[in-house]
């Protein structure tokens, strides 16, 4: 019965995804209330989950990566209903969200389910994956372009602003303004992280079915699980943080690197490592 509850709490805290991926678009999302009314009941789920596997276990339920991530989602959870509680930091939840959702998804995933229904299923989920993957890593490289753009038209800039060559001068000129490109970067690293959000969930799903518990063994899926938290926290910090310019267009090269390396494991390195 505990994992019963904790899927249903997974479910629950889909809302609030489903709201911190909403508000990367909109300023003020309606969700809010209703997420937060989920997530409520989801923490009070997730809580008779914990109990009911620690009672069952006779010890606390933290004994293997599983439990462990429940537990951390379940902590994560509360710490953030007390900080809304005090500070009514909603900003705070566009990380949160996003962050509980999954750890409890994987812990919930410590028990083995059926296999595929066909192989059509099997084939259908793992195209949406792939077609997600491929989504999220054009957001991603369009906003590293966007952020290449930007660092080279905030140095023409300044030079033009030291007197600098007419040549420099006219290239400015012919870029878009600093603020077009960091509007550009923002809706790219936004659509982006949507898509590989839903792609990172789909992906873990179909391989929990495909393999079990095993899943969680394998080295790219867990390079994919950083890459997703540091496009996490970069969305964090250039939407709620404030964080912009330089900064931000930084940030985006540094995703793209982990974002390279993750595809390297999936794909590029697999010839050389079978050799």
């Amino acid at each position: 019965m505990g994992i019963f509850w904790l899927r249903i709490a997974v479910a629950l805290y889909a809302v609030g995804l489903a709201e911190a991926l909403t508000r990367l678009f909109r300023r003020e999302s309606r969700l809010f209330g209703p997420a937060m009314m989920a997530f409520r009941v989801g923490v009070v789920l997730h809580a008779v989950a914990i109990v009911e596997q620690s009672v069952a276990l006779k010890s606390l339920a933290a004994n293997n990566f599983f439990e462990t991530a429940s537990l951390c989602g379940f902590v994560f959870a509360v710490v953030y209903l007390l900080v809304l509680w005090k500070y009514d930091f909603q900003g705070l939840g566009l990380a949160v969200f996003p962050l509980v959702f999954f750890l409890t998804l994987a812990g919930s995933m410590g028990a083995p389910v059926g296999g595929w229904s066909s192989d059509d299923a099997r084939g259908t989920w793992l195209l949406v994956h792939i077609v997600l993957v491929l989504a999220g890593y054009a957001g991603l490289l369009l906003s590293a372009t966007g952020a290449v753009f930007y660092l080279i038209q905030e140095k023409r800039l300044k030079r033009k602003g030291f007197g600098g060559s007419l040549l420099s001068r006219l290239d400015s000129e012919r870029m878009p303004p600093l603020e077009t490109l960091d509007r550009l970067i923002t809706w790219a690293m936004s659509v982006g992280f949507v898509a590989m959000t839903l792609a990172v969930g789909v992906g873990t799903t179909w391989a929990f079915v495909e393999t079990g518990t095993r899943w969680i063994g394998e080295g790219k899926i867990v390079i994919g699980f950083v890459t997703w938290g540091f496009y996490l926290v970069m969305l964090f910090l250039r939407v709620s943080a404030g964080w912009r310019g330089r900064r931000a267009a930084v940030l985006s090269l540094v995703v793209v690197a982990f974002a390279a390396l993750t595809w390297a494991a999936h794909v590029g390195l697999r010839p050389l490592l079978e050799k």
